[in-house]
């Protein structure tokens, strides 16, 4: 085993802003329209934000503007280009065929009860607990060693200062029960290290390597700091970057883009194999042409054994129908990553 890292990005972070306004949109348009065919990209910062994409709906009073003001704030000038969809992807769509082509990745592990990798899992869930209390932009960070305990965290946080962050991480840790690494020499120390001390149940003492706001307390974020686009954070959104991702981005695109449905199902795939087989870690590889409806690629990596996917229908139109999603539940999915949370792909 080797040290494995995982990063979380809050909410107000400015790709997350822009990942949550392309889905919202989205969102709004599945509400009226179910067959929506909507690609929602979103680029914002300094007080603007550009709306542009492809949308093809019988819906025709959606409010953008609204939308974003919502999300960003109601001091953000809003432009906005939409045209709709290309007849020529279309044409393939509309006889049930892939809306692109690409490779979907799913993945699943008992290492959780959320069945993601445990660094994704604590990062993401120091992200959710500091947000709670602060809710402004932040990055959080975990680094586990090869024995599996805390050897470092990394938190920087719009608006809360370095001590109180200190004692934010201190609580976590001591409600999560966590375990920190050997405790560092007098040496260590000396090299900058900012360790804090953990109990251990038998008495003796480990120790956690703390960065909280390393470049200083700051207090502006967001749009006002920096600029987001919609999918930049493919990683934080997938699995961390222990697991190899297709690279597509899933945010503002609806169903019939399997760039996002196919890895919804290769999900549930991944979590169906973990459980029915009772198996460590599971991957799933699908693939696909644009306007051909069958994966070109269904592979299930049980414990390292590779195999066929049987008994799933992976056409588009029947994931979609499976997965029940042609329903307004992405703005969601935009905020704290797309698998671990309950969704109907997790379950």
């Amino acid at each position: 085993m080797f040290y494995r890292t995982a990063e979380s990005v809050s909410p107000k972070h400015p790709d997350k802003l822009c990942d949550q306004i392309s889905d919202a949109i989205l969102d709004a348009y599945l509400a009226k329209d179910p067959e929506a065919r909507v690609a929602a990209e979103t680029c914002g910062g300094h007080g603007v934000v550009f709306v542009t994409g492809e949308i093809t709906s019988k819906a025709e009073d959606i409010d953008i503007e609204k939308i974003v003001k919502r999300i960003a704030g109601d001091n953000i000038e809003v432009h906005t280009k939409i045209v709709k969809q290309s007849p020529e992807i279309a044409q393939g769509v509309n006889t049930g065929g892939a809306g692109d082509q690409g490779i979907m990745i799913g993945y699943a592990t008992d290492e959780t009860p959320e069945m993601l990798p445990l660094e994704v899992v604590l990062s993401r869930n120091l992200n959710e607990f500091i947000y709670s209390k602060h809710p402004y932009d932040g990055k959080t960070q975990v680094t586990i060693a090869p024995d599996g305990t805390i050897d470092s965290i990394v938190a920087s946080f719009q608006n809360v200062s370095q001590a109180a962050l200190k004692e934010l991480v201190e609580e976590f840790i001591k409600e999560k029960g966590l375990k920190g690494t050997p405790k560092p020499s007098s040496e260590d120390r000396s090299l900058g290290r900012a360790p804090l001390s953990v109990s251990e149940e038998d008495g003796s003492e480990s120790s956690i390597e703390l960065h909280l706001n390393p470049a200083g307390d700051w207090q502006q974020g967001g749009f006002d700091a920096d600029t987001g686009l919609t999918g930049r954070k493919l990683i934080v959104d997938n699995y961390g970057p222990r697991i190899a991702i297709g690279g597509g981005c899933y945010s503002g695109k609806d169903p019939s883009k399997v760039d996002r449905s196919a890895a919804y199902m290769a999900r549930k795939i991944a979590v169906d194999y973990l459980r029915n087989r009772n198996a460590h870690e599971v991957l799933v590889r699908l693939a696909y042409a644009i306007g051909y409806a069958e994966p070109l690629e269904k592979t299930v990596i049980i414990d390292g054994k590779p195999e066929e996917i049987e008994g799933y229908d992976l056409t588009p139109r029947g994931i979609i129908k499976f997965l029940d999603l042609k329903r307004p539940i992405y703005e969601e999915t935009a905020k704290y990553g797309h698998y671990g949370h309950n969704f109907p792909w997790d379950k």
